[in-house]
């Protein structure tokens, strides 16, 4: 493969997979050119050059290794209509990702991306990027789902592969996904080899090839009202494994106000938050009981988002999102849990 120059961007041509159909084939989508940047001048200047003026919503995604914290970036993918852009972390370093930073975190620059809490916290703990003005289509499909009166259980969260394949959004399938899952677990560091390989660029780029697509058939069915709590809890699950208490919130761009045309509305409209708690040494078995059964349990009775770091960390935190009135109930019911009967 040829390599890239940094004054050159990269185009590499993606074959067909042999007997079969690429994801691109099967939603009858003309290919885009995917360029390898392993320099900020690369990248579009709109994109390195956030404006009010120029306001862009793009694909995003990050892969790497063990991703979160303490794990490695290696690829971050951006999309936009007419071409997609494999940011190579490992060979740009710190470089590369300053010049990334004002548009990741830009107001004027919505990032579409699916899951983003542990691409931001990888994002904020190896560069001190503070991702903001996401729109999570893994948010936007449980929004929708319960604007139309169809409720999924609390921690049942729609994976990528299985957005994709829902007819009432792409209806295709990406099997090529639980392939790139093997090898990973395979050899953990498969996304860190150099030069990339046709699948580790095929797979990277697919990852974010469709996101725009969604984008836009989601923004369809969202309304006003959906569309506040995307934003919000977009902004509260960027930062929700950042903040380790509640001090480090003013570090961040404030979540969006409620609208004024949705104030003047009958019904009471509620402020989303985030908190944090602490949990004491050996009291998070507490939390989460035998199979998760408890932690399960809580999210039943009050209506919250809990989330726990697990094997990635933090190790002793646990992360509330959701209507004040719920995460105060839910806080109250995790302290109980901590306390010690004698």
């Amino acid at each position: 493969m040829a390599s890239s120059s940094p004054t050159q961007r990269t185009h590499v041509p993606i074959p067909p997979e042999p007997g079969g159909r690429s994801v691109t084939q099967e939603a009858n989508e003309p290919p885009v050119p995917i360029h390898i940047v392993i320099d900020p001048s690369q990248l579009p200047a709109d994109f390195l050059n956030p404006s009010l003026d120029k306001k862009l919503v793009i694909g995003f995604d990050c892969e790497g290794v063990d991703l979160c914290r303490h794990g490695k970036l290696c690829i971050m993918q951006i999309a936009f209509s007419n071409a997609i852009y494999l940011v190579d972390v490992i060979k740009g370093g710190e470089k590369l990702m300053k010049a990334c930073k004002p548009a990741l975190e830009s107001n004027y620059i919505t990032k579409v991306i699916h899951d983003c809490k542990r691409d931001s916290e990888a994002l904020y703990f190896q560069f001190g990027i503070r991702l903001h003005n996401v729109v999570d289509t893994q948010i936007a499909y449980s929004l929708i789902e319960e604007q139309e009166g169809r409720k999924r259980p609390l921690d049942d969260y729609i994976s990528f592969v299985s957005l994709l394949a829902d007819p009432r959004y792409c209806g295709i399938s990406y099997e090529e996904k639980e392939e790139v899952r093997v090898l990973m677990r395979q050899d953990p560091k498969f996304w860190t080899y150099r030069p990339m390989t046709e699948l580790m660029i095929r797979a990277a780029a697919d990852d974010v090839r469709f996101l725009l697509y969604l984008y836009h058939k989601m923004m369809e069915k969202l309304n006003q009202r959906s569309l506040w709590h995307l934003a919000v809890r977009g902004a509260l699950y960027c930062r929700c494994l950042c903040c380790m208490n509640d001090a480090d919130f003013a570090d961040w761009p404030t979540a969006p106000p409620i609208p004024d045309n949705l104030k003047s509305e009958d019904q009471c409209i509620e402020e989303e938050i985030l908190s944090v708690l602490d949990v004491p040494p050996g009291k998070m078995g507490r939390i989460i009981g035998r199979k998760g059964a408890s932690i399960l349990a809580i999210k039943e009775a009050c209506n919250a988002e809990i989330l726990i770091g697990g094997a990635k960390g933090p190790p002793d935190k646990v992360f509330v999102i959701g209507l004040v009135k719920e995460v105060r109930k839910a806080e109250a019911i995790l302290r109980g849990r901590m306390i010690d009967y004698y």
